[in-house]
């Protein structure tokens, strides 16, 4: 436990919404042991006289989705603040440059949310290497069970090739989870070497090989100025017949009309929990497509899984108040290729 004459000053910014969804009482409660935690309304507005009243004092900021940017104008209102623990996975929204020439320290739960991602990805690579979403459709269709002994050999997860693209956090879970399953993992990431793959259980390979190779593709990689667009329709074009596509990254990192036309024509199998925009136009092709699964953006944290991320900021602010540094923390040279 910190001195409490020596405890930091924090306050909460964020929405209303994500702070009411992230932070339970018991974590307000942890974080009040540690911390003289301004009391709520937590801060979603900088801007305000409340705002530039309570970072006048603030060594600490706990930020969350919806936090403004911690632009030079409230970095000047915050002429005390060293650290900012931020309760979602990327920084990007409200991390500025005027964060990082200050020598702020700051802290991500991306760490904490790449898991239920992982998680997601993994059952529905064995669901749909199973092909379990289309034999359950027939099977509502015809109340008729198909004879399973003539079950084609291209159905099943047995030494079925995965390709990751991307070893990033959640990259990484995947390739962690997958390991009791007698699958085959391929890996691109330009940053991994072939010794790393082969740490992560994985074989590298080139881009075009990742898409040729693979009876599933997941995509892992974050939106970057590089990464815009990088599954091209030549890639999906090269992919093998039938093979799968899985998106839990960002949306415009793939071709979404290549995918569109692709699934249209029967040649792929897609699931899609990102797309860009977020909620596709109503007369959008990929709506229509059986053979895509197009979910809501819920892979990561939601539920009872915002708890795990609340922990983590809880332990960081423990960790920073005692000195000893943060477990999770973000890296201004790392940001030109990470989320």
């Amino acid at each position: 436990m910190t001195d409490a004459t020596h405890r930091p000053r924090a306050a909460l910014a964020m929405s209303q919404d994500a702070a009411a969804a992230v932070l339970d009482p018991e974590s307000l409660e942890a974080l009040a042991a540690i911390c003289h935690l301004t009391p709520p309304p937590v801060l979603d507005d900088l801007t305000t006289p409340r705002g530039r009243q309570v970072l006048t004092d603030v060594d600490l900021l706990v930020t969350g989705w919806g936090c403004p940017p911690l632009d030079a104008a409230v970095l000047a209102a915050a002429p005390r603040l060293r650290a900012v623990v931020h309760t979602a996975g990327s920084v990007r929204a409200h991390i500025t440059e005027a964060c990082w020439e200050r020598g702020i320290e700051v802290s991500s739960a991306a760490a904490a949310n790449a898991l239920p991602v992982a998680e997601y990805t993994v059952a529905m690579i064995l669901l749909t290497g199973k092909q379990v979403l289309e034999r359950a459709r027939e099977f509502k269709a015809t109340r008729t069970r198909a004879p399973w002994l003539r079950t084609p050999r291209t159905v099943g997860n047995h030494h079925r090739t995965i390709g990751i693209l991307s070893a990033s956090l959640t990259g990484r879970r995947v390739m962690e989870l997958l390991r009791p399953h007698d699958v085959e993992i391929l890996l691109y990431d330009p940053y991994v070497t072939d010794a790393e793959a082969a740490e992560l259980g994985a074989s590298r390979v080139e881009l075009r090989e990742l898409f040729t190779r693979s009876d599933t593709v997941s995509v892992h990689t974050p939106l970057l100025p590089a990464t815009r667009g990088l599954v091209s329709r030549t890639l999906i074009r090269a992919m093998r017949p039938d093979a799968v596509l899985i998106n839990t990254a960002r949306g415009a990192v793939v071709d979404q009309n290549a995918i569109a036309d692709a699934a249209r024509a029967g040649r792929i199998r897609a699931v899609l929990d990102v797309t860009d925009p977020e909620v596709l136009p109503p007369e959008h092709p990929l709506w229509d497509c059986d053979n895509v699964l197009l979910t809501p953006h819920l892979a990561g944290s939601q539920g009872n899984e915002w708890r795990r991320l609340a922990e983590l900021a809880v332990a960081e602010t423990a960790r920073w108040a005692s000195g000893v540094g943060f477990l999770h923390p973000v890296r201004r040279e790392r940001l030109a290729y990470t989320a």
